[in-house]
């Protein structure tokens, strides 16, 4: 396994005892810095404080569940961008899908092996700490992207993407008018070779409502039905 930095720290947040025991010592002896809480308010307190490289959120929390401190972080210019893995009991996909939509980047269903907790843990760190490719600064219409700075823009005001929406949006900036399957953009996009496809539809939805003017009728990223997403940087006028 690539050894990991030491400086890499990761906070879990987990009520049961037994579970966090087990997924702090994957992660310890897989080379990472851990620290825990039991709680989302105490997760919340230790975020604003010092935020860690990666957090790893159970979603059934007393109190403050992990779907609210997601809600919470994401809606914070400080936490928007901090790389979130959730970690939950439940198998239905309605709950999976529902962590994506409040912006987590990954998750892991228990049970789980610990060769794919770390390459889950891996995969989303690897993608936060690559350095921004050599690239000019991307704009397509109203929206401007700053690859190095890692900021975006749309008509002025700056978007609070998280790690895999500005990721997703600026492969689509950099290849307008191709069209891309889920498993294209998930291979391109998230690194993966394999994974849960309903995570780049999730991916592709939160995008829209940030920089679509109507969400529900978009005209940047559109649908080509049985085959995937296109870009469109110049949209068609409507009614032409």
């Amino acid at each position: 396994m690539t050894a990991t930095p030491p400086a890499t720290r990761i906070l879990v947040v987990d009520d049961d005892p037994t579970v966090a025991e087990v997924v702090t010592g994957y992660l310890l002896r897989a080379g990472y810095l851990v620290e825990q809480a039991s709680d989302g308010r105490h997760a919340l307190e230790l975020v604003a404080a010092n935020p860690p490289d990666l957090l790893l959120l159970d979603l059934m929390l007393p109190g403050l569940d992990g779907l609210e401190v997601c809600r919470r972080l994401r809606a914070t210019v400080a936490g928007a961008a901090l790389p979130i893995v959730m970690l939950t009991a439940k198998g239905e996909e309605a709950d999976r899908v529902l962590g994506l939509e409040l912006g987590a980047d990954d998750y892991v269903t228990k049970p789980f092996s610990p060769r794919e907790l770390t390459l889950r843990v891996q995969s989303v760190l690897r993608r936060s700490a690559a350095p921004p490719p050599v690239s000019p600064v991307l704009v397509a219409g109203a929206l401007t992207l700053d690859p190095k700075a890692r900021r975006a823009f749309r008509a002025g005001v700056e978007l609070m993407l998280t790690l895999r929406e500005f990721d997703l949006l600026a492969f689509l900036l950099r290849h307008p008018g191709a069209v891309f399957s889920r498993e294209e953009l998930m291979r391109q996009v998230w690194g993966w070779e394999f994974g849960d496809l309903s995570t780049v539809t999730v991916h592709v939805r939160r995008l829209r409502e940030k920089i679509e003017h109507d969400p529900a009728a978009p005209v940047l990223i559109s649908t080509v039905w049985g085959v995937g997403y296109r870009f469109d940087p110049v949209p068609t006028p409507q009614g032409s």
